[in-house]
């Protein structure tokens, strides 16, 4: 079986150099002007030093009034992208790819971060620093604070808020941006009938459903420059009846790969706050959604969620049922989790690591 460090992957002309990436994960720990501080060049700095061939950092909202909390990164103008540089640079001389997810918060805008109080559950008022969210619908989510309904002054602000955000991705250095249209957020909401409750052409039927968050993913393609990359984190399925399903999941992959969409990053689940409606404990959980996906559009796929060692994401690999994995958690409890793919190369380590080799 081959090793995940001798499979390369080309993107347009983004060579990736192996197959096990970093998903992003949300470390609450921006300043007040949304930009990354030495946190987070440690953070992913050490992962890029750890060998994984694609370091993609956590969502930054594509402007103030998109973002989750107060502490989330952001990447809506000039002077945070020029903050990013200290990243993408780093990650790059460390030999991956940089990579950066671009979010609309939507309904699930203006909560706490998780360690205080009750967390993503826990609201923030506009009278204590937060702001009044917007969605598809009037529908909120769990116990944070009902949305407005969103007008076309409002998605057409959202539209240019993702480009800006691509061509601020640039200007930082990242050589793939990745749309979350998942986990929940504003474009997941729009697709998910649970969410959209809209009667205009933006809601009702799966086509219309689909219009906005496609008409999001055309406006960062054509933002992005042509000879990089840009996925989707898709959602496969809300695991709830009534929801979202791999058929609808499969049209909207289809149309996502006409669009000019380069990979997707497959995903389930967190549309809404109900313990039924949780993807269920099992390795690999999204691995044959992504198989599926890939086979309906044609497109790379990129599961993630409950990979968590390397002997199932060679295995993944290996029987073809996807191109790279996405890992989270298991990256955070062992920054070197892609070197010991390769125990026996020491060129893969830095040399200020070899005395312990």
């Amino acid at each position: 079986m081959r090793r995940l460090s001798e499979m390369p992957l080309r993107l347009r002309d983004v060579t990736v150099p192996n197959r096990l990436w970093m998903s992003p994960m949300a470390q609450y720990a921006a300043g007040a002007d949304g930009k990354p501080t030495d946190w987070h060049l440690v953070h992913y700095g050490a992962r890029a030093v750890g060998g994984v061939g694609l370091v993609m950092v956590e969502s930054n909202a594509v402007g103030p009034a998109h973002r989750t909390t107060s502490a989330d990164l952001g990447i809506w103008n000039e002077d945070q992208a020029a903050a990013h540089q200290r990243l993408t640079s780093f990650i790059a001389e460390r030999g991956a790819v940089p990579a950066v997810q671009l979010l609309a918060a939507g309904r699930k805008a203006s909560h706490r971060v998780p360690w205080d109080g009750e967390g993503q559950n826990g609201p923030v008022s506009v009278a204590d620093g937060g702001w009044r969210s917007f969605a598809p619908s009037a529908v909120p989510f769990g116990d944070l604070g009902v949305p407005r309904e969103a007008d076309d002054a409002d998605l057409d602000e959202v539209v240019e808020a993702f480009a800006r955000a691509a061509r601020m991705s640039h200007l930082a250095g990242y050589q793939a941006v990745d749309i979350h249209a998942s986990h929940g957020y504003l474009l997941h909401q729009f697709l998910s009938p649970l969410s959209n409750h809209r009667t205009d052409e933006y809601g009702g039927t799966p086509t219309n459903r689909m219009r906005f968050p496609l008409r999001v993913a055309r406006a960062v393609r054509d933002a992005f420059p042509a000879e990089k990359p840009v996925f989707v984190r898709i959602t496969a399925t809300d695991w709830i009846e009534g929801g979202i399903s791999i058929d609808e999941a499969a049209t909207f992959a289809k149309e996502l790969a006409a669009v000019g969409i380069d990979l997707l990053d497959v995903t389930s689940g967190v549309l809404v706050r109900d313990r039924e409606a949780r993807p269920p404990a099992r390795d690999g959980v999204n691995v044959e959604f992504a198989s599926t996906l890939r086979q309906a559009s044609g497109l790379p796929v990129a599961p993630v969620g409950q990979i968590g060692d390397l002997s199932l994401a060679r295995r993944v690999l290996a029987d073809g049922r996807a191109d790279a994995v996405l890992i989270g958690r298991a990256l955070l409890r062992d920054p070197y989790l892609a070197l010991r793919d390769r125990p026996d190369d020491t060129a893969a380590w830095p040399y200020q690591y070899h005395r312990a080799l």
